[in-house]
């Protein structure tokens, strides 16, 4: 495999490897959310939040659109799920 294709693995890896980004991913799993309500749900200040997404966001792991003055966050696609799906089905398995 090329090189560059493992350092992008490996570099996905440590975005989704961040407690906080993993709360935000699970919560956005029921579909997409504004800044406001993450925050809320994952007890964080806007500031903070506005700053995984945007890690998030550079790393096509979720998007975003604008509404007004009102930005909205979703999953990229269905893979991020799945890869966190069959990550949390291996530690529960074992």
């Amino acid at each position: 495999m090329e090189e560059t294709v493992i350092a992008q693995v490996s570099k996905m890896y440590k975005v989704l490897g961040d407690k906080t980004r993993l709360k935000i991913l699970l919560f956005l799993k029921s579909g997409e959310k504004n800044v406001t309500t993450i925050a809320q749900e994952v007890a964080m200040e806007q500031s903070a939040v506005s700053h995984q997404l945007k890690l998030l966001r550079d790393n096509k792991i979720v998007i975003s659109r604008r509404e007004g003055k009102v930005i909205y966050y979703a999953l990229a696609d269905h893979h991020v799920m799945d890869i966190l799906n069959q990550t949390f089905e291996h530690v529960l398995h074992s």
